[in-house]
């Protein structure tokens, strides 16, 4: 479960409520993720149009395109899938061509593939990107309050014993904490040079591991070192029983889960629908999601249709 990514974490701010009615995308950039109106069932919404959800080749992508797949099958659309079909590269021309006409993306990375630079305010990050697609003809959706980003993590048994909740938690005691993260990361201005520029943090001791990966993983929960970079949404969080510590003072850039439509294709329920599912998809939620798949083995199409009976949309 993995997506390229130039490293995101962040905060984001302002409230907006759309209007269910819309037919086309929102133009109100004040916005607080997930924040928008919703009927809160599937079946409270019509539609009767064929759609294409398409996803690229990783198991979150697969879960949420199913997510919205199934929900709008639910609401009556005649709903096609097209997942793993590769990298960003081939995922967004085919968005473009009409092959398919809904995709999950990522604010902030998404931007970032565009030429653009995302920050930690979530507003000004959203206006950047629909700036950038809508000479495409694409519309970007409610962002969910879901991060799938860059994240530092510890150990639940280490939090609990240095009362750890936020990165500026770990200041006085990253001297005695040995770090690990990707063999880039003592170079990155969004890993270790942040780290220590932002939260003024200087590790007893940095090894070069893997970004997110299973060295990173397997030592955290071994102990060879206390705190990692792990991805926000990754399963092992909930699996391994790790704590993502709070950015608390936003050193990641945004990069909330959120829908990108074809303008041709956004009529009648479709955004409504999309937005109410993005209102319930938390970060927290997310890991979960793919602790069952990436962990757990679960097919992304069950995990999916559990995920919409329990939070009451089938």
């Amino acid at each position: 479960m993995r997506r390229t990514r130039s490293g995101a974490v962040g905060a984001f701010a302002l409230t907006f409520m759309l209007l269910l009615g819309a037919c086309g995308g929102s133009d109100d950039d004040g916005v607080t993720a997930g924040q928008s109106e919703s009927k809160g069932t599937c079946a409270g919404f019509k539609g009767t149009e064929e759609l294409t959800v398409g996803g690229t080749n990783f198991s979150e992508q697969e879960i949420v395109a199913e997510l919205y797949a199934q929900c709008l099958q639910a609401a009556g659309y005649k709903v096609d899938t097209k997942l793993k079909l590769g990298a960003r590269e081939v995922v967004q021309p085919a968005l473009e061509r009409g092959d398919i006409d809904i995709l999950p993306e990522y604010v902030g990375t998404l931007l970032t593939y565009l030429n653009g630079s995302p920050t930690t305010d979530l507003p000004k990050t959203l206006s950047d990107l629909k700036a950038s697609l809508a000479p495409k003809r694409l519309v970007v959706l409610t962002p969910a309050p879901a991060e799938d980003k860059n994240g530092f993590a510890v150990t639940k048994a280490t939090a609990d014993r240095l009362k750890l909740k936020k990165l500026s938690d770990l200041q006085p005691h990253a001297k005695d904490l040995v770090f690990g993260g990707g063999p880039e990361c003592p170079e990155r201005p969004l890993c270790l040079q942040g780290l220590e520029k932002t939260y003024d943090l200087k590790f007893k001791e940095v090894k070069r591991l893997d970004s997110g990966g299973p060295l990173t993983k397997d030592a955290l929960q071994k102990g060879d070192i206390q705190v990692g970079l792990i991805f926000t949404s990754d399963g092992a969080v909930p699996a391994r029983n790790f704590l993502v510590l709070e950015d608390d003072k936003k050193l990641q850039p945004v990069d909330n889960v959120v829908p990108i439509v074809r303008q041709d294709v956004l009529k009648g329920d479709v955004e409504p629908l999309l937005n109410s599912i993005s209102a319930k998809l938390t970060t927290e939620g997310l890991s979960e999601l793919n602790k069952r798949v990436d962990v757990d083995k679960a097919d992304p199409d069950d995990v999916a249709r559990d995920w919409l009976k329990a939070n009451g949309f089938t």
